[in-house]
């Protein structure tokens, strides 16, 4: 085996001289039969060496496990007599033990107990006591007993009282090399009957160390026994103190005595601990004394937390108590006397208070909860009542008032630099507790045990230390220390996870604000601004998801500084910078603390920070369309990110960038708008009805009433600003939205909703009547359409859902202004439109009435029209010239000749651009010279073009591949001659457009016609196609050269000269074909 604390070396040398000097002194009687008396002579060289051995030693620690291995053997060597002298051939070679045992001679336990009481060292006995095997570890405790109660001197009552405390205190798994050792050898040897005074003869074999728990059975009974034998021979107080403090202790702890409680709060810990380093520093007869204040903290903090794996029997516990009542009765007079004594007051007496102080309330708990027979009460009464009067006669225990706050502090920082059983508790004490901090110490504590400081509560605890003393110290010198704690407390925060930082953040929100920090803390002030801007320059230069990461830790300490000054610098950046937007709100949707709720009193309801943000760094700011739409991706990002929770609600940001501005002359409508388009847009669940916080009634009433000016949208004060008319579309959209939105769950009551909806009613009513028609999916059967009483004349509307109203501005024949008008609100209602309409077709004069009506109400309705709405109304007149409902004749103004084509397929899309050609002769007509101002023109020739795109679109659909005609070539020219004729109409309509400014949306679409042109003509193979592509060119480029604008002209001269320039080769190739024909 490993020879561990048995080598043999100097130190055993030296204990080997002093044990064969003793071992001469009490001649002819040998060591192993020396007695009590014999020590006084018997003695001193054995500690003349001891304290040689002390010297050489070179550190305390050294002399301490010196200790420790001196009491190991010379127990080892009571327990085990010399070997037999057949044993020495393999002992040297098999047994540790063996070299260091024969060099001593045989000793008793004589010896070992003196040894304990010079050294000073019960702990190391007990420590080698528990590791023995059960039976033989009561019998050595019995030992100590029996000695101590044979001519029982002082030293063998200390001896005897600490030992006992010792057990008490003793935890499992502390056990060093050296008890190891020990438990192993005395394992190994296999006895565990002892002999007279020592083991059996060793037999040979290797056993495992056995596991002792913390007390062997009866060994407090032997304890307690043992008090009973010798309490005659105590006779100093403190020694009584301390005896009865044992037996009350272990009456509180190791008994059923003991109620399920929860740990003694840290406070009044950190008191105890503190109240008993101080009485050790202060009693120069106390055996820590002299010992350091971490020596004296740990050894507190071992008393302060005994557990108790053994319990008495309840039959123990109250012999137990019958002798601590019978000592009590003995001593207790005396004992009151010295305990009220300021002079006398020392940690056995402090221990007793504490002890007693618990065991009354334990017992009180004990006979309330537990079912006790009538002696069993009785004895549990007696103690009682003895107890509450002993301890009445006594001065209460010292408080951590009386104790001076330095020692305190040093005690708890102590406690943390040691990492003692409850220093997390105390990492919490020492983080709020403002009398301490700012000292050097307690920085030196904080800087070396920054990794205990990292949870959330205590960097918030910190903080807390940190600002409240800030705001009292100003000085210079104070604010150099507020620096280094303050760099201090964020490299806490900066390890934490972020989960843990977003804890800190919510913190710090709650206690100063947006603000953060920087409300208080001058040294964060400082020089803040520039940390921002270059911290943000590095971030904004490595945008990606490996920056992520790095972006998000550089942020978070920024954060923690000054919140809102942070948050406003990414609203800023992910403005104006470019594509930096969705990178900048991945990084603040990392914060969710940042959702916090300020409450402002000007404001008068909770306002999220980030939005306030959003307001001072952003809103009204923008100068680009760029920046408008990145500050909407950046936006919708923070309502709904990708994996992460929404930095602001949906109701925040309408309240905030929505309900103000929805105003025709505001700024910010159009953004506003599409806020709320964007807001509308994004699908969660976890707002359910968040629009019933945001006034919906009057949202929809304000949309409604935007819709309203469109009706004036031409004849607007010049100085006054409204929404362009691409933004009514949007409007139109939200309002479908939010009227599929709002139902009756929005409100507390279905009176209540009933209620808002005739308010609603009623507040519409003033507007343009269409605006009614839409809100028919929000009114639902409460009322019904209100439409011109014209529109009765010319539909078939059921009276159960149509109702009539007068209107000055439509007259008669009017009706189908007013027809028109509702096929543009919805496409449910242009279908509806569609099926009501009344019209004779049998009958020629009101098919021409009609129709001519139709193209009158028709430009009437275009100016105002949306794109989406115009759609709708090409579609209206596409679904009446396929039912032959419309007439529209189409004239040969653009024809040199008869076509002898099929255009039966393409006849309603020829009628459509002869109809736009018509509504454009009436509107340039001198009659309506004056109905439209000059702006208005181009949003009209827009609308035109755009139906012009569609309807390329359709006949390409309607023709089929270009690549694959028949054999004739006749669905390519059909398509050719289709072209053209919409080519010239359009050529037509830009010569009558009054002014300039209207070219360049026909100019694309002319150019988009002459490329299908181009497309299906060069897809012609049948043998006239040469000259007819020659005539056709010729022809277009002498309507095109009429054109008067120089902007339109020129272009379509060009693309036509370059069809010419392909037809020119074409005549070769045609020509070869031919005459290939003709052989």
């Amino acid at each position: 085996m490993e020879p561990g604390p048995w080598a043999v070396g100097e130190h055993t040398a030296i204990l080997h001289g002093g044990f064969l000097l003793a071992a001469r002194l009490i001649q002819p009687r040998p060591l192993r039969e020396l007695r009590k008396a014999d020590w006084p002579l018997a003695g001193v060289p054995i500690t003349d060496a001891l304290r040689e051995i002390g010297e050489r030693c070179p550190s305390p620690r050294e002399h301490g496990l010196w200790k420790r291995e001196a009491v190991a053997i010379v127990w080892a060597k009571a327990l085990l007599p010399a070997p037999p002298a057949a044993s020495l051939e393999w002992g040297w070679r098999d047994d540790g033990f063996f070299s260091v045992g024969a060099m001593l001679p045989d000793v008793n336990h004589t010896a070992l107990f003196e040894l304990v009481k010079v050294l000073g060292v019960p702990r190391v006995f007990v420590e080698l006591l528990l590791a023995l095997p059960p039976e033989l570890c009561r019998a050595q405790l019995e030992r100590l007993v029996e000695y101590v109660a044979s001519e029982t001197s002082p030293s063998d009552i200390r001896l005897f009282l600490d030992v006992w405390w010792e057990v008490m205190k003793h935890k499992e798994g502390q056990e060093d090399t050296t008890v190891s050792a020990f438990s192993t050898l005395v394992c190994q040897h296999g006895c565990e009957s002892s002999l007279d005074d020592g083991l059996q003869p060793p037999k040979r074999f290797k056993g495992d160390p056995v596991t002792i728990p913390l007390t062997a059975p009866g060994l407090f009974m032997v304890l307690m026994e043992g008090l009973r034998q010798i309490h005659g021979s105590i006779a100093q107080p403190r020694m009584k103190c301390y005896a009865l403090a044992n037996l009350a202790e272990l009456l509180s702890v190791f008994t059923e005595l003991e109620p399920v409680s929860s740990p003694l709060p840290i406070t009044e810990y950190l008191d105890k601990v503190s109240a008993m380093v101080s009485l050790w520093t202060s009693d120069s007869d106390s055996q820590y004394h002299q010992g350091g204040l971490d020596e004296k903290v740990r050894e507190a903090e071992r008393t302060m937390s005994l557990l108790s794996v053994t319990k008495l029997s309840r039959e123990e516990l109250f012999v137990g108590l019958d002798i601590l009542c019978s000592l009590l009765c003995a001593w207790g007079e005396e004992l009151q006397d010295t305990l009220s004594s300021p002079e006398e007051l020392c940690y056995e007496s402090y221990r007793l208070r504490d002890t007693l102080t618990t065991l009354g309330k334990n017992l009180v708990c004990f006979s309330e909860t537990r079912d006790l027979s009538e002696d069993e009460a009785r004895v549990v009464l007696q103690v009682t009542q003895i107890t509450k009067d002993f301890l009445k006669e006594i001065n209460a225990s010292p408080k951590s008032k009386d104790l001076p706050t330095s020692l305190v502090s040093s005690v708890a920082m102590a406690i943390i630099a040691q990492k003692l059983d409850r220093h997390v508790d105390m990492c919490s004490v020492f983080a709020s507790e403002k009398t301490w901090a700012f000292s050097k110490a307690w920085l030196d504590c904080l800087v070396q045990n920054k990794a205990l400081f990292q949870t959330p509560e205590l960097v918030l605890k910190l903080l807390e230390t940190l600002v409240s003393l800030a705001m009292s110290h100003q000085e210079r010198e104070a604010q150099e220390l507020q620096m280094q704690v303050t760099k201090a407390i964020v490299e806490c925060y900066s390890e934490l996870p972020l989960a843990d930082k977003n804890k800190v953040i919510s913190g710090v929100l709650a206690s100063w604000g947006g603000s953060g920090l920087s409300l208080n803390l001058q040294v964060v002030r400082e020089g803040f601004q520039e940390d921002l801007n270059v911290t943000f320059n590095q971030i904004t230069k490595s945008v990606s998801d490996e920056g992520l990461t790095r972006a998000v830790a550089s942020v978070a300490r920024l954060t923690l500084l000054c919140p809102e000054a942070t948050v406003r610098q990414v609203c800023h950046l992910a403005v104006v910078n470019l594509g930096a937007h969705q990178f900048l709100a991945q990084i603040l949707c990392s914060f969710p603390a940042l959702s916090f709720l300020e409450t402002h009193e000007d404001l008068g309801r909770p306002h999220s920070l980030v939005v306030r943000c959003l307001e001072e760094a952003v809103w009204g700011k923008l100068s680009t369309v760029r920046e408008e739409e990145q500050f909407l991706q950046f936006l919708a990002f923070l309502m709904q990110p990708d994996s992460a929770t929404p930095l602001v609600s949906r109701a925040e940001v309408t309240k905030a960038f929505v309900l103000p501005y929805l105003k025709s002359d505001s700024p910010q409508v159009d953004l506003s708008l599409q806020i709320l388009s964007k807001v509308l847009g994004i699908q969660s669940c976890s707002e359910e009805h968040w629009i019933k916080s945001c006034h919906p009634f009057p949202l929809l009433l304000c949309l409604c009433k935007l819709l309203d000016g469109y009706t004036r949208y031409w004849h607007q004060p010049g100085e006054q600003v409204f929404p362009s008319l691409e933004t009514k579309d949007l409007i139109l959209n939200i309002l479908c939205q939010l009227c599929e939105m709002v139902g009756p769950e929005i409100t507390p009551s279905p009176e209540l909703w009933v209620q808002s909806l005739a308010w609603l009613h009623r507040k519409v009513a003033s507007l343009d009547w269409t605006v009614g028609l839409r809100l028919k999916k929000l009114y639902g059967d409460h009322f019904k359409n209100e439409v011109p009483a014209t529109l009765f004349e010319i539909c078939t509307l059921p009276e159960d859902e149509w109702t009539s109203q007068s209107l000055p501005a439509y007259g008669p024949g009017s009706g189908l202004l007013a027809w028109m008008e509702c096929c543009c609100v919805s496409p449910a209602l242009r279908d509806t439109m569609l099926t009501l309409l009344t019209v004779n077709v049998d009958n020629p004069e009101e098919v021409n009435l009609f129709s001519k009506g139709f193209l009158v109400a028709l430009i009437q309705v275009l100016p105002w029209c949306s794109h989406s709405e115009w759609k709708r109304l090409v579609h209206v007149v596409e679904i009446l010239l396929q039912r032959q409902v419309l007439h529209v004749p189409y004239t040969l103004e653009y024809v040199q000749y008869m076509p002898l084509l099929n255009l039966r397929p393409f006849a309603c899309y020829l009628q459509l651009s002869v109809l736009f050609l018509r509504g454009f002769q009436l509107l340039c007509s001198s009659s309506c010279s004056t109905w439209l101002p000059p702006e208005a023109w181009l949003h009209v020739v827009q609308l035109y073009c755009s139906s012009l795109t569609d309807l390329l679109t359709s006949i390409k659909s309607t023709a089929g591949p270009s690549l694959h005609p028949s054999e004739d070539g006749t669905s390519t020219q059909e398509v050719s001659f289709v072209c053209i004729q919409m080519f010239c109409h359009l050529l037509h309509i830009a010569a009558m457009l009054p002014g300039e400014g209207c070219g360049e949306p026909l100019v694309v679409v002319a150019l988009e016609i002459l490329s299908q042109y181009e497309t299906f003509s060069n897809a012609d193979t049948s043998p006239s196609n040469t000259l007819r592509r020659a005539n056709e060119r010729h022809f277009l480029e002498a309507i095109t050269d009429n054109v008067g604008d120089k902007a339109l002209r020129s272009p379509l001269l060009q693309k036509l000269s370059k069809l010419g320039a392909h037809s020119a080769e074409d005549p070769h190739q045609g020509a070869g074909e031919g005459d290939r024909r003709e052989h």
